[in-house]
C-alpha cells in the first residue's frame, strides 16, 4: 500500500507540473500495485482528461464509482467526461448523483446546466436539420461542441451541415480531424464522399462512399449517396453522348432526367443547366436557353460558362442590355482578350440598337444585296407615299408620311457604300444627317422612279387619280400584290 501510495505521491507532482504523460505513467503504477483503490483511478482519470483521452476516463472514472459508490469525484468526472462525448443525458444523471451527495456543490450545478444546455441544442439541431435549415444546426452544433468538444457525432452532423451550405473545405477539414484520430470512422468517410460529390468529383465520391459502407455497412446515407452518384454520372454521359451525336431532343431529356436525380448537388446541376441551356439553343429556343443558365447561375454565381451562354443568347434574340452586363460580369472575372471582344463587340450592338434600324425600316436583313436593297425600297416607298393614303383621316397621312421619310432615310444611307460600311460599324451618322439638313424624300422618290425623263413627280400639293397612279406605278416595271379596280398589284 505504501509502495502504490508513492507512485501516487509522484503522479501528483508530475500532474500539478502539468506533465501529464509522467503522471499518467505513475497513477498507473499505482493501480497496479493496489487495483482496488478508487482515488487512484480517480486521478489517473483526471490526467486522462487533460489529455483529452476522455473514452479511456471515462472507464477509469466509472470504475472508480464502482469501487466507491460515494466517491463525490468520481461521479463527477465520469459525467464531465459523459458530456464531453456528447452523451448529455448520462452526464446529467452523474451530476444528480453528486448533488444527492452534496446539494450545495457548485461545480455540479453548473455542469447540470451545461448538460441540459447540450441537450437543448440538440433538439434544436434536429428540428433544423428536418427543416433543411443547415445553417441554424452549425450555429447549434458550435454552440453544443463549446461544452461537448470530444463529440464526433456532433462534428460529424456539423460537417454534414457544412457540406449541405457547399462550404466544402470546412466540411472536409472536420471529417479529416476525426479520421486522423480514427481512419474507419463510417461516417467521417462519408462526409469525405460528400464533398466530392458536391464538387462534381464523382468517381473519388462514390470510392469514399464504398469505403464507408465497408466500415459501417448498415449506413443508410452512404449508401444513398452513392447510388445518386453513379446514377447521376451515368446519366449525364448518356446526356453528353447524345449531344455529341447531335440528338439534341434526346440530350434534352436526358439531362432534365439527370437534374431530378439529386437536388441538393448543386455544381453538378448548375452545370446540366448550363449543357440544357447549351441544347436549348441549338433547338432555336433561346428563351428557354436563357432560363436554365440563369438557373445554373443561381446555383453557382462564379459559373463563367454560364454567364457566357447566356449572353450569347441575349445576342441572338437582340438584347444587347442584358448581353453587355453579362459580359461585363465575365470580364470582371477572367480579363482575358477574349472576354474583352466579346464584350466590346455587345457594346457595339447595343450602341447600334438605339439608332433607327434602316434594315427593319426597308424590311431586309442586315446581308441585304444592292439589288435586295432597291427592290425592298420601292415596295416600302410605294406602300407609305402620302398619295396613296389622301383618303385616309389626317392622323394615317401623318403616320404614312412619316414613314415614307424614313424609308428615303434608309435608302439614303443603305445604298451608299460609305455609309452603310459606317452604319454596319456602329459609326455616328449625326453629320451625315445634318448634310441630309435639307433631306426630301419626295425628290429620292422622283428620282428612283422618274428618272432623268421626269415621266412623273409627287409634289406635295399634287395628288394623283388611282388609275393614273397604277399606270405610272406599271411604267416603271413595278409590281403589287393587291388589286385594285381589277387591275392586279404584284409587289
Amino acid at each position: 500500500m505504501w509502495k502504490a501510495e508513492g507512485f501516487k505521491e509522484k503522479g501528483n507532482t508530475f500532474y500539478i507540473k502539468k506533465d501529464y504523460s509522467e503522471a499518467f505513467n505513475y497513477y498507473t503504477k499505482a493501480i497496479d500495485s493496489c487495483p482496488k483503490n478508487a482515488s487512484y483511478y480517480g486521478n489517473r482519470a483526471a490526467t486522462l482528461m487533460m489529455l483529452c483521452r476522455f473514452r479511456e476516463a471515462l472507464e477509469d472514472s466509472q470504475q472508480a464509482v464502482r469501487l466507491d459508490d460515494c466517491f463525490m469525484k468520481g461521479h463527477l468526472r465520469e459525467g464531465k467526461c459523459h458530456l464531453s462525448l456528447g452523451n448529455a443525458m448520462a452526464a446529467s444523471r452523474c451530476f444528480q448523483k453528486v448533488l444527492q451527495l452534496e446539494p450545495s456543490n457548485s461545480q455540479a450545478q453548473q455542469e447540470h446546466k451545461n448538460a441540459a444546455a447540450v441537450l437543448e441544442f440538440e433538439r434544436m439541431a434536429e428540428f433544423g436539420f428536418d427543416k433543411r435549415d443547415f445553417r441554424k444546426v452549425v450555429y447549434c452544433m458550435d454552440r453544443a461542441l463549446g461544452l461537448a468538444s470530444a463529440c464526433h457525432r456532433f462534428k460529424i452532423l456539423k460537417a454534414e451541415c457544412l457540406a449541405l451550405l457547399g462550404r466544402y473545405p470546412e466540411a472536409q477539414s472536420v471529417a479529416s480531424d476525426i479520421l486522423r484520430m480514427d481512419s474507419t470512422n463510417g461516417d467521417a468517410l462519408y462526409v469525405r464522399g460528400l464533398c466530392l460529390y458536391y464538387e462534381d468529383c464523382i468517381d473519388k465520391a462514390v470510392q469514399f462512399f464504398v469505403q464507408a459502407l465497408r466500415m459501417a455497412p448498415d449506413h443508410e446515407k452512404a449508401r444513398l449517396a452513392c447510388r445518386n452518384a453513379k446514377a447521376l454520372k451515368a446519366k449525364k454521359e448518356e446526356g453528353n453522348q447524345a449531344f455529341k451525336d447531335n440528338n439534341f431532343e434526346a440530350a434534352y431529356k436526358l439531362y432534365s432526367e439527370a437534374l431530378m436525380i439529386d437536388p441538393n448537388n448543386i455544381k453538378t446541376n448548375a452545370k446540366l443547366y448550363c449543357n440544357r441551356g447549351t441544347v436549348g439553343a441549338k433547338l432555336k429556343k433561346p428563351d428557354q436557353a436563357i432560363e436554365d443558365c440563369t438557373s445554373a447561375i443561381k446555383l453557382d454565381s462564379t459559373y463563367i460558362k454560364a454567364y457566357l451562354r447566356r449572353a450569347q443568347c441575349y445576342m441572338d434574340i437582340e438584347q444587347y442590355e442584358e448581353a453587355v452586363r453579362d459580359y461585363e460580369k465575365v470580364y470582371q472575372t477572367e480579363k482575358t482578350k477574349e472576354h474583352k471582344h466579346l464584350l466590346k463587340t455587345a457594346q457595339l450592338e447595343l450602341k447600334k440598337s438605339k439608332r433607327k434600324d434602316y434594315y427593319k425600316v426597308l424590311g431586309v436583313g442586315k446581308n441585304a444585296t444592292e439589288d435586295e436593297i432597291k427592290k425592298a425600297y420601292r415596295k416600302r416607298a410605294l406602300m407609305h407615299h402620302p398619295d396613296r393614303h389622301s383618303a385616309a383621316t389626317s392622323e394615317v397621312q401623318k403616320e404614312e408620311e412619316k414613314k415614307f421619310k424614313e424609308v428615303g432615310e434608309a435608302f439614303t444611307v443603305l445604298s451608299d457604300p460609305k455609309k452603310k460600311t459606317r452604319y454596319d460599324c456602329g459609326h455616328d451618322l449625326e453629320d451625315d444627317s445634318n448634310n441630309m439638313g435639307d433631306f426630301d424624300a419626295n425628290n429620292i422618290f422622283r428620282t428612283f422612279f422618274g428618272g432623268p425623263t421626269g415621266r412623273f413627280s409627287f409634289e406635295s400639293n399634287q395628288s394623283f387619280p388611282l388609275d393614273i397612279f397604277i399606270f405610272i406605278v406599271y411604267s416603271n416595271c413595278i409590281h403589287f400584290n393587291d388589286s385594285v379596280g381589277g387591275l392586279p398589284f404584284d409587289l
